[in-house]
């Protein structure tokens, strides 16, 4: 019913000669009911409850698609922020049914399906947006269901795990999971940045300080293996074979964001230390110098030559979303990011037609006009940053001792295939699935690491 009341108010919209305005973001409502618009778009995008279809994926991966698994986990992720800041509560079923769809047999989020382009950052991102369920309150599964923090907690210990922790580069998590796949002598910060930042907000839900050691480890590997300098600029990654010294110097910023969103949960669990209130504040710094040139969002390593790959295409929305939650948590940087994010997202939204036949978002903020492209990617960053303009009417991220009510299991996940040193005996489904890896891994999985290994 939602879905045909939107159609039929934005067709009304654009008949009367004024469909700019679902864009408009000058008070309460408006954000809400713009953001209701772009949500709407976004979901057109998304054919998994559709008869034959696989739920909870974007359509992919290439070539049967645009999008890699690890797309959708991050969607979700994003309608999950909608409708704690909205209060839309539209599509919470469909996004619990897609991200219980997606656990795999293991409750981890390694569904075999998608072990040919399996990275421990798709894994992460995953484990993150069930991390986001458990602290937005989002209403829990089923009883018979996984939950939401002992899927992150499966998350984290798969990553914790010796056989991910091997000793090339001293340390560090590879980008792939399966040592078969194109980019497993690879290790990057993203890997890096969604295990710290998950180790970060687990330690502050659980109050567990485990999580939070190895959150400082992984942060103090990225310094010594030079993926993080001594200005907070952070690179993509290096190969084993060169203990990680051909170090990539691309910058993402998602990668800034993942771990500024890590930094500050970590000043929030330690109580307000000064060197993760330095950390947070240094990166912050340069965060924004970096991709908020004339306080808007821009993506530095593609975006002058549209260059992004469909994957690059969707970082700013996350940036966008993970520095709202930093104000709350860190509260001494909301000065600073709620100025930026305004600007930001007005720049935004000036990107997005009007059009009932053909509505969509653009990409390239800093013309605050349509450029001509379009994608999930596109619809997330937009939605992620109007939403977030409304930080300031919801409680911050709760805890299981300040409202949270999602069940955790500290040893989820100890059991599961390492794709490496095999736990189970090998199914006939393992043994198919083997074969489809060889085909499939230089197909699939080149396309994605290509521009990881450009210099």
């Amino acid at each position: 019913m939602i879905f045909k009341m939107l159609q039929v108010a934005v067709a009304a919209l654009a008949a009367s000669g004024v469909a700019s305005a679902a864009f408009s973001i000058d008070t309460t409502e408006d954000i809400k009911e713009t953001a209701a618009t772009i949500a709407w778009d976004l979901l057109q995008y998304y054919k998994g409850n559709q008869s034959g279809q696989t739920p909870g994926i974007l359509p992919g991966p290439p070539p049967a698609g645009d999008y890699y698994w690890w797309e959708a986990g991050a969607m979700w992720g994003t309608l999950i922020d909608y409708w704690k800041l909205t209060g839309d509560d539209s599509y919470n079923g469909l996004i619990t049914d897609a991200m219980l769809w997606q656990v795999g047999p293991f409750k981890n989020y390694m569904p075999p399906n998608v072990t040919a382009s399996l990275g421990n950052d798709d894994q992460g991102f995953w484990g993150m947006t069930a991390m986001l369920a458990a602290e937005n309150g989002f209403p829990d599964p089923p009883a018979d269901q996984p939950q939401w923090l002992a899927l992150a907690q499966a998350v984290f210990n798969t990553q914790a795990a010796p056989d991910r922790h091997d000793d090339s580069c001293n340390g560090g998590l590879r980008w792939q999971i399966p040592w078969a796949n194109n980019g497993y002598n690879y290790k990057n910060s993203i890997a890096n940045g969604c295990f710290f930042n998950l180790g970060a907000r687990l330690a502050r839900y659980t109050n567990n300080e485990t999580y939070a050691n190895w959150a400082v480890d992984t942060w103090d590997w990225m310094v010594k293996v030079g993926f993080m300098d001594k200005d907070y600029n952070i690179y993509d990654g290096g190969h084993v074979e060169h203990d990680c010294k051909d170090i990539n110097k691309a910058q993402f910023s998602y990668n800034n964001g993942v771990f500024l969103q890590g930094a500050a949960y970590m000043y929030n669990y330690t109580n307000g230390s000064a060197i993760w209130k330095q950390r947070t504040q240094s990166l912050l710094d340069a965060t924004l110098k970096t991709f908020f040139p004339k306080d808007i969002a821009y993506e530095v390593a593609c975006e002058e030559h549209m260059s992004c790959t469909t994957d690059m295409l969707s970082f700013k929305g996350y940036m966008h979303r993970w520095l709202a939650v930093v104000t709350q948590i860190a509260d001494f940087t909301a000065p600073q990011i709620l100025r930026v994010l305004k600007t930001s997202t007005e720049a935004a939204v000036a990107t997005c037609t009007g059009e009932a036949n053909g509505r969509t978002c653009g990409f390239k903020w800093n013309t605050k006009a349509y450029d001509g492209s379009h994608g999930a990617g596109q619809q997330m960053n937009v939605l992620g940053a109007v939403s977030s303009l409304l930080i300031g009417q919801v409680k911050a991220p709760v805890t299981n001792t300040t409202g949270g009510t999602s069940k955790g299991d500290p040893n989820a996940g100890s059991q599961y295939d390492t794709f490496n040193d095999k736990k189970l005996p090998p199914t006939t489904g393992d043994k198919a699935g083997a074969s489809i890896l060889t085909l499939l891994v230089l197909g699939v999985a080149l396309g994605t690491f290509g521009w990881m290994s450009a210099a």
